[in-house]
């Protein structure tokens, strides 16, 4: 079975105050394409497909369209909901939906339910574990214990306890969404871990054939069968390096992966560009960002006069512009910047704890509550974004 794996649309988000929605529609036009010339059996689509809780009208719209022509090339599409969704909202009308081959699975209840895709070989069973918010999923799935590798391990069981049920030879597919133990982020996802305890091992999804990932944004495989898709798009310059693509797998007989990468459509490259402003503008080097967009770090020591009208003459379609002055090593706000640097909120929290006692750090309990309190900050938010 041939299955496209894809992920992280983010309907409706800008870069830097750019609209996209335009390089989303090519992207999306890409898709169907991609759909119609590999003879795709199946698309997968794992987690944020709107960049918030509640998607501009342009988005929602766009959705629509996708959904209609998926639906006309007669492509079974499994989709769920990831961190960005609200999965109320993305499910309404699922049940009416699915019969044009388009699957919504937004409620963790259903996890052990696959949709079922036969081939020349047998079925092959997709099932959906829409983004898992342990604090609102735990009695759900009776989890011993808080956290992310608690619920999604909950999941898993359901899923295996149902395959083992099936016919010998059925293979399988979990879509998940999900910060996996080995993957690489970037800045664009939005954090769903509170001092790390939101990565899960990949061992968690043993015993399927093959698990697509969404929520990183650069496309990798963690296993031969446990990979992220990626975002079709960049969403900021951290991700300049990343080559944006879709999987296309090819699913055998008795599970065989083979896995291929197929590029998406780059409505303009980005680049980021560091030096004094004046080696910015002079440097023949930097020729080939022109027609980029482009992120200048400038570090001048005294920050110069009218610098993004300076810049904008030579790189028209800079977008964002960053202060870092060379500091010596004995600046204070050169260390201090190097002491956050790479640091978690968690770990801030507990620096300051001992700061403020002259050294003594946090106990376990004292760490419990800052972890309780940076927990119930975030998911607060998150729920206020999806009752927005």
């Amino acid at each position: 079975m041939r299955i496209l794996h894809t992920s992280d649309w983010h309907l409706g988000r800008s870069f830097h105050r750019v609209s996209l929605l335009d390089a989303q529609a090519a992207f999306l036009d890409h898709l169907v394409t991609t759909v119609r010339a590999h003879d795709v059996e199946a698309v997968v689509v794992a987690g944020d497909v709107y960049d918030r809780a509640v998607p501009p009208l342009a988005a929602v719209e766009l959705f629509d369209r996708a959904l209609h022509r998926l639906a006309d090339t007669g492509v079974t599409t499994v989709m769920i909901s990831g961190n960005h969704d609200s999965a109320r909202r993305l499910g309404v009308g699922a049940g009416l939906i699915e019969r044009a081959g388009v699957h919504l699975r937004t409620d963790p209840a259903g996890c052990g339910t696959p949709v079922l895709l036969p081939d020349t070989h047998g079925d092959v069973a997709f099932y959906g574990l829409p983004y898992l918010e342990p604090s609102l999923v735990r009695e759900e799935f009776k989890a011993e214990r808080t956290g992310h590798e608690a619920v999604l391990g909950a999941a898993m069981d359901r899923v295996r306890a149902d395959l083992a049920g099936r016919a010998a030879g059925t293979r399988s597919v979990v879509l998940a969404h999900a910060f996996v133990v080995g993957g690489a982020p970037s800045e664009s996802e939005r954090d769903i871990t509170v001092g790390g305890v939101a990565a899960v091992p990949a061992g968690v999804f043993d015993g399927v054939d093959y698990v697509a990932l969404g929520h990183l944004h650069g496309s990798q495989a963690i296993t031969d069968r446990v990979r992220y898709a990626g975002s079709p798009l960049s969403y900021s310059f951290s991700e300049s390096a990343h080559r944006k693509t879709m999987w296309l797998v090819d699913l055998g007989p008795r599970g065989e992966i083979a896995a291929e990468r197929v590029d998406c459509p780059v409505p303009r490259p980005l680049a980021r560009i560091r030096g004094t402003l004046d080696d910015l503008l002079a440097d023949p080097r930097l020729a080939r960002h022109e027609e980029a967009w482009v992120e200048a770090t400038l570090t001048d020591g005294v920050r110069p006069a009218e610098p993004m009208a300076r810049l904008t003459e030579r790189f028209p379609h800079t977008l964002s512009l960053v202060f870092e002055p060379e500091r010596g090593d004995d600046d204070p706000l050169a260390s201090y910047a190097r002491r956050l640097a790479g640091r978690t909120d968690q770990q801030i929290a507990e620096d300051f704890v001992a700061h403020v006692r002259g050294g003594l750090g946090p106990d376990e309990p004292e760490r419990a509550v800052l972890r309780g309190a940076l927990e119930d900050v975030r998911v607060d938010t998150g729920t206020r974004e999806g009752d927005a």
